[in-house]
């Protein structure tokens, strides 16, 4: 089976899985009254003041269950994730808000931990038992091991309060406004900052941005980087003991051919995995680290919506955005796999 077969049944077995999805949070929405769910139909401040009696009619509340799956499916298809009490705006573009700094915070985190933990996975792996490997595994573990919240609350008190050097909030408009003073064009082409500074010829609003995403990056990938070492240096260890590299070295391969090109490409589909996974969880919010260091953010937002009086339309659509990020990372996950194992189309 050819990669592209491959990808094309993939995409077609994923129609199902997110219509379990929709299906599970229709399930979930049942538990609710009529009046609670009304509040998912709406989508402006003038239909949440309308009586709510002609909401559950307008939208089939009262009508059997299939009824009411096919009229939700069709308002969630077209963009009605309901209105937030919270935000008082709908909850799609509640979402849209917070998801560039949500973005912005996976873009520089996600490569750092990948390649960082990578690199540092094969360097244990290959000096297995020496000095480098104890002290891999060790700091990876402590960083691990340590809070989320005492690392964030560490690092500002050092680097931002002591120091000085970088702010803790993301760049928001009151500062950009500040920043913008001199020039008053100013095109917010992706929402994201860094992004945007350097498409507006502002390189100095892109530099100002990232020394404030310093922080949340360097206190995530502290963090997690030890999921990363942990299993590359497994599969690592795992694939330098298989057959086909014993050859390799038979047939006088130098090690460093030995390892790069054929014991760590086969080590990396674990890793691919939990990538995949890791990137999913940073694209639906961190919660504490977007709580500790200001980022108005998903993860932020879905534990505003959270708090009671909960925001039941926001944390039903940020369940179902999360649950459909999951969907294609898995997606994309299993392409990857095809193509670092050709084997694996086959089965």
């Amino acid at each position: 089976m050819g990669l592209r077969t491959f990808v094309i049944r993939r995409f077609l077995l994923l129609i199902p899985t997110l219509l379990g999805v929709t299906l599970l949070i229709f399930a979930v929405m049942q538990v609710m009254s009529p009046v609670e769910r009304a509040a998912l139909y709406v989508t402006s401040e003038k239909d949440a003041q309308r009586a709510t009696a002609e909401i559950i009619k307008k939208y089939g509340l009262d009508q059997p269950i299939h009824v009411q799956y096919f009229i939700w499916i069709t308002e969630v298809l077209g963009g009605n994730l309901g209105w937030s009490t919270k935000t008082h705006r709908p909850v799609l573009a509640a979402i849209l808000e917070k998801a560039p700094a949500t973005m912005e915070l996976c873009i520089f985190t996600l490569p750092v931990i990948v390649f960082a933990g990578i690199y540092l996975g094969v360097k244990s792996a290959v000096n297995r038992d020496k000095f480098v490997d104890h002290v891999t595994r060790t700091t990876s573990i402590i960083g691990w091991s340590l809070p989320s919240f005492w690392l964030g609350i560490l690092l500002l008190a050092i680097f931002f309060a002591y120091l000085g050097w970088f702010p803790p909030e993301r760049l928001g408009t009151a500062n950009l406004d500040h920043v913008l003073s001199t020039q008053t064009s100013w095109i917010d082409y992706t929402g994201l900052y860094t992004i945007d500074g350097l498409l507006n010829g502002r390189f100095d609003i892109t530099v100002d941005a990232i020394r404030h995403l310093v922080l949340p990056v360097v206190s995530l990938t502290i963090q997690i980087i030890a999921l990363i070492v942990r299993v590359m240096r497994s599969s690592m260890l795992e694939a330098l003991n298989k057959g086909y590299i014993v050859a390799a070295r038979a047939k006088g391969l130098t090690k460093n051919e030995v390892i790069n090109k054929h014991a760590r490409r086969n080590a990396l589909i674990p890793v691919v995995t939990l990538t995949g996974m890791l990137a999913a969880g940073l694209l639906t919010g961190v919660v504490i680290t977007e709580s500790v260091f200001n980022l108005n953010g998903l993860g932020r937002f879905a534990a505003y919506a959270a708090l009671p009086p909960p925001d039941l339309p926001a944390v039903l659509g940020f369940a179902l955005l999360t649950g459909v990020i999951f969907v294609m990372a898995n997606l994309i996950v299993d392409i990857i796999y095809a193509y670092i194992d050709p084997r694996i189309r086959l089965g």
